[in-house]
């Protein structure tokens, strides 16, 4: 019997120190699932898009976190106009052929399947190309509260001559 005992003991010693998991965040945070046809789609503003642009907000930022998200689809010939990040953005080209652009460098070419890291406080744009559309994954943090600074648009000369 004594041998039994601590047989069991040796085997159940290793579970009474394990920490705890889990059991501290019944009650508090929930996993939230957003559906899909809850997610508003709106145009992209004028003042900061040229041509047909839809925008789908996916999720904004909750505290702590300072991550959000979006879903960017551009018709033929549609692009941002120029601005910045304050912590950076990444795209995921989802669908098409689009160009992105970072100011006073070349335009680049980016496919399905292309990830793209955009550094802090580059100034930048991104768009379809004249002849394709384009739709990409958008994800940035927000600092101070903002994600984006909104600069002047690319004009028809600048686009015309990224090609």
């Amino acid at each position: 019997m004594r041998k039994l005992f601590w047989t069991c003991a040796a085997l159940l010693l290793p579970l009474a120190t394990m920490p705890v998991v889990g059991i501290a965040q019944i009650g508090s945070a929930q996993i939230s699932i957003t559906p899909n046809n809850s997610q508003k789609v709106i145009p992209g503003a004028p003042d900061r898009f040229t041509g047909s642009v839809r925008v789908q907000s996916l999720f904004d930022a909750k505290e702590p976190a300072r991550s959000s998200g979006g879903q960017v689809t551009f018709q033929s010939g549609a692009r941002s106009a120029w601005h910045t990040h304050p912590l950076g953005q990444i795209l995921i080209v989802t669908d098409g052929v689009g160009w992105v652009q970072q100011w006073g460098g070349p335009v680049q070419v980016i496919r399905k399947g292309d990830v793209v890291w955009i550094p802090a406080g580059v100034k930048h744009w991104h768009g379809a190309t004249p002849t394709a559309t384009m739709t990409h994954l958008a994800f940035q943090e927000q600092l101070d509260g903002k994600v984006v600074d909104w600069l002047e648009k690319v004009t028809d000369e600048q686009y015309r001559l990224t090609k």
